[in-house]
């Protein structure tokens, strides 16, 4: 048999790719995506820049931020100390985007809660924690990474348009950095923190005018401190000047234009700071310059008062200024004498001379002058004080002289002696005064007085007068408080109207016109009546007469006459002659005799005197009315008059003017009444006794 050699095999190789599974692609694209985030992590980190401060008080490393107007541009990554341990430097990664922008100027600052005088600032970090500010004006492809912080916030942000100027003043006292410029009130700036004059007196301030108002900013401006308040006492009487409360607190600063012949400023402008307004105006006539003219003038007398810096006036301005003070040996006709000498400098321009006058004109101009009478003299500068002035006058009648040229020397303008108040003599006196006034006795007098003011506190009656005003205010409040007096002004409310109604009613009805008319009519009536009562006596005296003829008459008789009348009436009408006379006339007859048979048995005569003694009586009435009449109508005048200013106050259709009006008419009707009596008794006399 054959032998069948065995078969090679070979295994099959595995593929590469039999053994991957896609759920390797998580990690992988896990792997990737991380180091993309990290890559962009660190490529977005920012910029790391050094800043270093004096004190990083508050500064937390990973904590604190850094803001650009209040906005994160970063964070505070280290805090260490410099090599020299004399600074602390705080490294900070900040936003690529403004890193790029950060100019080398860039200002730096810790904002931290502060209280100073002008005011409360920081309080959002109270909550927040502290923060570096930041502030510039971006500049694009900078590569500065090292800045030196400030302290403080900039007064002056970077990009604020304006211009900054130099002050010079002799101190800082009342300069505080922050501290406002003001022009006419406004706020347009602020100052800066005073530094020292190198080698001279004085301090220099920076300040900055905000845009536009330093378009205000002329060669002609004038700056003073406005700081606290200002007192000054003079002719006018006590000035009191009070600032704003900003420059109260924290001072400030004022300026103004002062003429309007001011140019543009330069670069580098440097403006003096005056004490007071007054002061800064009045240097523009005031001030020393090259054009101002330098003299002399000299004093027999003492100059106690007079500095350097004091005022020269003429006519009572300001013209120039004092530059020097001091003595002089002179010899005068063989003597020698001290006499005291004073530098003074004129202003041409504010002596009246035309702009941009030199010294010649005005040394000129004064030589005119003094042939004329212009002199010098010494003057007080104020009522109160020992401060002097040189005080140019005019004084026609003095001696004639001249102004005198010294070669190498100042002129010499002519001087008059003053005569000053002596202060010291007067204060001397003043003591003296006061010095014999009784004091003691005015103090004996104000002991006995606290003493006798004591006794009267002390007493039970003084001790109980706060309880008596407290009950009387206490019954004064439940008077109050009572519903019928709160009651009252709504009543007297309502009361004023009604009466304002009535008399509106009154005025448009007419109603004043009327009752002057009805009144008009009541005083004729009663003029009418008392003529009529004037005209009554007569009539009266005659009717009188009329009766004493009929008391005389002898009525028995006339009756006895009338009977045998009667009876021969009877036989004659018996007679045969009288028969054939008319049966008409018969009965005539027969009723006379009736009627006389009547008068006889009723008692006719007691009848007539009875009637004549009542004609009498009602006669002596009349009479004795007649008498009042006049005093009647003097009472009807006086009542009108009453009425007419009783019903002047009263409305149309008031109840009063109603009554008043019917007692109006009633008046009027019994003054025609007694008219017509009158009237009637003077036509018929004979009416009192027959009744008509």
């Amino acid at each position: 048999m054959s032998h069948i050699p065995p078969m090679q095999t070979t295994p099959p190789k595995p593929s590469f790719w039999r053994n991957l599974s896609p759920v390797w692609l998580v990690p992988i694209l896990a792997v990737v995506i991380s180091l993309g985030i990290a890559w962009r992590s660190y490529n977005d980190r920012g910029t790391l820049i050094e800043i270093i401060f004096q004190n990083a008080g508050g500064v937390v490393a990973r904590e604190t931020a850094v803001r650009l107007r209040d906005v994160p541009i970063g964070v505070v990554e280290e805090v260490r100390f410099s090599g020299d341990l004399s600074h602390v430097v705080v490294a900070a990664r900040i936003a690529k985007g403004v890193a790029a922008n950060i100019p080398e100027n860039a200002q730096f600052w810790i904002v931290r809660p502060e209280v100073s005088a002008r005011g409360i600032s920081g309080l959002s970090t109270v909550l927040s924690g502290v923060y570096v500010e930041t502030a510039f004006t971006p500049a694009t492809g900078s590569d500065v990474r090292s800045f030196n912080g400030l302290e403080a916030a900039p007064l002056l942000m970077p990009g604020r348009e304006g211009r900054r100027i130099t002050l010079r003043a002799a101190d800082g006292n009342r300069l505080t950095p922050g501290a406002p410029v003001l022009y006419r009130g406004i706020q347009v700036g602020h100052i800066e923190a005073p530094r020292l004059i190198d080698g001279a007196e004085g301090v220099w301030v920076d300040a900055f005018v905000e845009a536009p108002y330093d378009m205000r900013l002329t060669t002609a401006a004038r700056f003073w401190d406005t700081s606290g308040f200002s007192v000054s006492f003079g002719t006018s009487g006590l000035r009191l000047g009070v600032g704003n409360l900003a420059s109260i607190l924290t001072g400030g600063i004022a300026f103004d234009s002062v003429s309007s012949s001011g140019e543009p400023l330069g670069e580098g402008a440097v403006f003096e700071l005056y004490t007071d307004e007054g002061t800064a105006r009045s240097s523009v006539l005031t001030g020393v310059d090259a054009n101002a003219l330098r003299l002399t003038v000299e004093f027999d007398q003492s100059v106690q008062g007079l500095t350097s810096g004091s005022d020269v006036r003429y006519r009572g301005l300001v013209v120039g200024q004092v530059s020097g003070v001091s003595a002089r040996v002179v010899e005068d006709e063989g003597q020698v004498k001290v006499r005291m000498q004073a530098a003074i400098a004129l202003n041409p321009e504010a002596m009246g001379l035309e702009p941009g006058s030199g010294p010649e004109a005005l040394k000129d101009f004064l030589a005119t002058q003094v042939r004329s009478g212009l002199r010098a003299r010494l003057a007080p500068a104020r009522l109160i004080g020992s401060a002097l002035v040189i005080e140019l006058v005019d004084l026609p009648e003095t001696p004639p002289a001249e102004l005198r040229e010294i070669p190498d020397g100042l002129p010499i303008l002519p001087t008059v002696y003053a005569n000053l108040p002596d202060f010291s003599a007067t204060a001397q006196g003043l003591l003296e005064r006061v010095n014999r006034l009784p004091i003691e006795g005015v103090m004996e007098q104000a002991i006995s007085l606290m003493s006798a003011a004591e006794q009267l506190v002390s007493q039970e009656s003084t001790r109980a007068i706060p309880e008596t005003a407290r009950a009387l205010l206490e019954e004064g409040r439940k008077l109050l408080s009572n519903e019928k007096i709160q009651q009252l002004p709504g009543e007297a409310v309502s009361v004023l109207t009604d009466i304002r109604a009535i008399l509106t009613s009154f005025t448009e009805q007419e109603g004043t016109e009327r009752l002057i008319a009805a009144l008009q009519s009541v005083e004729d009536a009663a003029t009418g009546l008392t003529e009529v009562t004037a005209e009554v006596p007569p009539v009266l005296t005659d009717l009188r007469g009329v009766l004493e003829k009929v008391r005389q008459l002898k009525a028995e008789e006339l009756v006895e006459a009338a009977t045998s009348l009667v009876k021969g009436a009877d036989q004659f009408v018996r007679s045969e002659d009288t028969q054939a006379l008319s049966p008409a006339l018969s009965g005539a007859l027969q009723e006379v005799e009736a009627v006389l048979s009547e008068l006889r048995a009723g008692g006719t005569v007691e009848n007539v005197n009875g009637t004549l003694s009542s004609a009498r009586d009602a006669a002596d009435a009349v009479a004795l009315a007649a008498k009042d009449l006049p005093a009647l109508a003097g009472r009807l005048d006086r009542l009108v008059g009453q009425a007419e200013a009783l019903v002047s106050a009263y409305g149309a259709r008031s109840p009063v003017n109603d009554e008043l009006l019917s007692a109006l008419r009633e008046a009027r009707a019994t003054a025609r009444v007694f008219s017509q009596l009158a009237r009637a008794i003077e036509r018929n006399p004979n009416s009192l006794l027959f009744g008509r």
